[in-house]
């Protein structure tokens, strides 16, 4: 391809003009260049294109077949400039994301709405999964970007920190501890608790059972509203990460907990690494900061290394 004008380009301008020195000035380059790249593009063709005469030239009976190929693939060749452009723009193209399970009562959707009002040629899909899965999308390149909390382990995409996300007790309304503040897991030693697996260690309340706190898991539910019907129901406590807060049930309440019972889950933004990014997963990231400032009782995680969970914190998300 030439600097600005692919050889088809050349071709039909000569063509449409008749001569090597009018499409030169159309062009912007000398007539021996323009001579140069149509003798290139027969050699590649194996056919003669023009017929030199006294006074310009004439399309050959191979030139003339050509005529309506050479338009197609400029016609191509320019929608693929447009829609390069727009993806520049942000007037176009896609975005995938992904995000835990919490993340998506508030903060997704109201970084997802910042991204349409901005730009609302975007078209954008979101998944809903386990960080573990969503990580893997995007190191996969199947996700643009996704919303986790930071894996435990080494992983090869790029984390972004995003929030330090409190953990809180949701209570049956009513129950001794509703609305308090600076609660010890001590005081929940005797509840029932409602979690989403068998074993406490591989659940949010993970740091605490490596302090020795052993809570009675009565009830294994893993969705977020199904387990504050439980909980509505009397059945039991469970643990609530902030983000889900905005989604509670009028019958449930919350308890938060005293600074160090369990630790606030970092986090993240996770994007490609040693991939081309989309366009839009830049304002999508400035789209989500935006939204963690209108979430209540979170902190914005404004640099550093993402902190990992530890060992036994794993799940929950």
């Amino acid at each position: 391809m030439l600097e600005r004008h692919g050889l088809y380009e050349v071709f039909l301008t000569v063509a449409e003009t008749g001569s090597f020195t009018a499409a030169a000035r159309v062009l912007g380059y000398t007539q021996s260049a323009v001579s140069r790249q149509v003798q290139a593009l027969e050699q590649e063709l194996g056919a003669v294109l023009f017929d030199r005469l006294p006074r310009g030239v004439a399309l050959t009976g191979a030139g003339r077949a050509l005529v309506p190929h050479a338009r197609a693939a400029v016609g191509h060749l320019a929608a693929a400039r447009a829609e390069l452009a727009a993806l520049r723009r942000l007037d176009g193209g896609r975005l995938r994301v992904g995000s835990f399970s919490s993340a998506g009562v508030t903060l997704v959707p109201r970084a997802l709405a910042g991204l349409r009002r901005l730009h609302p040629g975007v078209e954008v899909t979101h998944v809903e999964a386990l960080t573990a899965d969503l990580v893997g999308r995007v190191e996969e390149g199947a996700l643009d970007a996704a919303v986790v909390v930071a894996p435990a382990g080494p992983v090869r995409v790029e984390l972004l920190p995003l929030l330090e996300e409190p953990l809180l007790v949701a209570v049956p309304a009513g129950h001794r501890l509703a609305g308090r503040a600076g609660v010890r897991l001590e005081e929940l030693a005797g509840e029932a608790w409602i979690a989403g697996r068998e074993r406490a260690g591989e659940t949010l309340l993970g740091p605490a059972v490596e302090r020795g706190f052993r809570p009675r898991i009565a009830h294994v539910v893993r969705e977020w509203a199904a387990k504050q019907g439980f909980v509505a129901a009397g059945l039991g406590v469970t643990v609530l990460p902030a983000l889900a807060a905005a989604s509670l049930r009028p019958d449930v309440a919350l308890a938060a907990l005293a600074p160090g019972e369990l630790p606030p889950r970092p986090v993240c933004v996770a994007l490609p690494r040693g991939r081309a990014r989309a366009a839009a997963a830049g304002v999508f990231g400035e789209q989500l900061g935006r939204a963690v400032a209108l979430v209540p009782g979170v902190a914005a995680d404004r640099g550093g290394p993402p902190r990992h969970l530890p060992s036994g914190a794993r799940g929950g998300d």
